[in-house]
């Protein structure tokens, strides 16, 4: 296949059809869990891991699967594979697996996950379905480590844990790790998206 095809693919997960930015998908793990920008890196990757495995699987079985089990059968690849993550992160990030709770298990209901299955990986080859589930996943996390490392830094003065940023004067605004943050940097967030894609149409006019 032509990779000036596959291209596309790989980076509309990354700002023109960010799941969590654009499409506004798996919004109730990105505001629950992203306290810090260690959990919105855990999340980001389970759900990743998730997302590329079930993509690519349910590409290469499509044409084995008969229409009316179709959805029945692709939630049970990814709960299979999800599974297998949440047994994975208990074994070797116990405190990261205590600290996203159930929402590591609840990623077999996560829109993105399904909509990817339904909308691309049924209907599309396993290059091309993977490349997709990585362009979805890594900007899905991508999205989460930036709400989690803003929340953490006005939150606790700290990034990734490590810290104070500034100093011992420092004053956290407790908000930003309580739930009224997580609305409020979702929405600075999608301003300025907004403000950057204005400012670009306005030089392509």
């Amino acid at each position: 296949m032509n990779p000036a095809r596959l291209q596309p693919e790989l980076t509309k997960g990354l700002w023109r059809e960010n799941p969590l930015l654009r499409l506004v998908l798996g919004m109730c793990p990105a505001l629950a869990v992203t306290t810090s920008a260690r959990n919105g890196l855990g999340m980001g990757l389970c759900t990743l891991a998730v997302l590329l495995a079930s993509n690519t699987i349910i590409s290469l079985i499509r044409d084995f699967i008969p229409p009316k089990v179709r959805i029945p059968s692709f939630i049970i690849v990814i709960a299979s594979f999800v599974t297998m993550v949440d047994m994975v992160t208990n074994a070797f990030a116990h405190d990261l697996y205590k600290a996203l709770g159930i929402f590591i298990p609840l990623i077999v209901v996560n829109c993105i996950i399904l909509g990817r299955a339904e909308a691309f990986a049924s209907r599309n080859g396993a290059l091309a379905s993977f490349l997709d589930g990585l362009g979805m996943g890594v900007g899905y996390a991508l999205a989460l480590i930036l709400i989690g490392g803003a929340r953490e830094i006005l939150g606790n003065g700290t990034l990734f844990g490590y810290g104070p940023l500034f100093g011992g004067n420092f004053e956290p605004v407790i908000a930003m790790i309580l739930p009224p943050g997580a609305f409020l940097t979702l929405g600075f967030i999608l301003a300025g998206m907004n403000r950057i894609d204005a400012m670009r149409a306005a030089r392509k006019k």
